[in-house]
């Protein structure tokens, strides 16, 4: 081969890596929250990393593991994140202060393996929580939404304190508080173990209604909708990828939380399974279940609702990534 023609292939080798180079330098990325570690937001997000589905959306992902929902909302409101999961009761009291948002895609019409409970060797029974101490995650979380639904349903009441999410299951052993609200897996866990009882679980007790959903500030929506597209489109992948592959996705909740496989097992199909697969907002349903968790928000203590239209946007429709 002549040194002209080795000369132009290198040349050309060359031009292709910085193309190359420049395509990653150019990949956007989109900074994702998440309201606590040991939680199914969490294992989607983590799915969508490990399966590469945002790459194959041509972005990039930065995940952020806050202590509860609220803390999640506010480091969206503080420009921290720009796709958040979180309770749609967050983003009406957001709205009435001047946090503009909406949720785009639905992840979850229930509060899946959530569950009011005490030490195993506790007498108390839920009238017997007046004037006791609970723990939740964080003040205008989902948690104390269940608190303070938990008041006003059974007519009794009792301090809530916020421990962040890593705080509940410890604070309720060492016998801090008197109940926590504890999400799955760790309501499993603790129930398998024989260390606490059940008092409620909301899973039966709330009505169905849109518990959770991926949530992003109206200026971003506007500045980079195909952004948040591709980003949508990578979780909901993971979603699917869940669903269809219940041996490796029990493998990654128990590695991921450090917890038996039997008790990833457990979420798996208690939590997993039952999560929303698509996240269309515009499906005919979802308005009345975005009023049905603003009442249940207004039961539970929140004041100055906005109305429903407000609250949720129809302008995504998430495409699952493939793997």
């Amino acid at each position: 081969m002549s040194i002209t023609r080795r000369h132009a292939l290198a040349a050309a080798a060359a031009t292709v890596l910085l193309a190359l180079s420049g395509m990653a330098d150019a990949a956007e990325m989109v900074r994702i929250g998440l309201p606590t570690k040991t939680y199914w937001p969490t294992t989607i997000a983590e799915t969508a990393v490990r399966q590469k589905l945002f790459e194959k959306e041509g972005i990039t992902a930065e995940l952020t593991i806050y202590r509860g929902g609220a803390e999640t909302f506010e480091a969206m409101a503080a420009g921290a994140a720009d796709v958040i999961l979180d309770a749609s009761s967050l983003v009406s009291a957001g709205r009435k202060k001047g946090v503009m948002s909406k949720v785009v895609a639905n992840a979850a019409m229930g509060y899946y393996g959530w569950q009011l409970m005490v030490l195993a060797k506790s007498p108390l029974d839920v009238k017997d929580l007046n004037s006791k101490k609970v723990a939740i995650t964080s003040a205008g979380s989902g948690s104390d939404m269940l608190a303070l639904w938990t008041i006003a349903n059974k007519k009794i009441d009792f301090t809530r304190v916020p421990v962040g999410g890593g705080g509940l299951v410890p604070n309720l052993l060492a016998g801090n508080v008197d109940a926590a609200v504890v999400y799955s897996p760790l309501s499993f866990q603790i129930q398998k173990s024989g260390e606490a009882r059940t008092l409620i679980d909301y899973t039966a007790a709330v009505p169905a209604n849109l518990t959770g959903g991926w949530i992003v500030p109206d200026k971003f929506a506007e500045a980079k909708p195909q952004l948040v597209q591709k980003a949508l489109n990578a979780l909901y992948g993971a979603v699917a990828f869940m669903r269809s592959n219940r041996e490796a996705t029990v493998k990654l909740i128990a590695d991921l939380y450090e917890i038996p496989p039997e008790i990833a097992g457990l979420e798996y199909e208690n939590t997993i399974m039952k999560l929303e697969s698509d996240g269309d907002m515009s499906k005919p349903n979802i308005r009345d279940a975005v009023q049905l968790s603003m009442d249940l928000a207004k039961l539970g203590g929140l004041k100055d609702i906005m109305p429903t239209e407000e609250l949720y946007s129809t302008q995504f429709k998430p495409v699952p990534t493939k793997p």
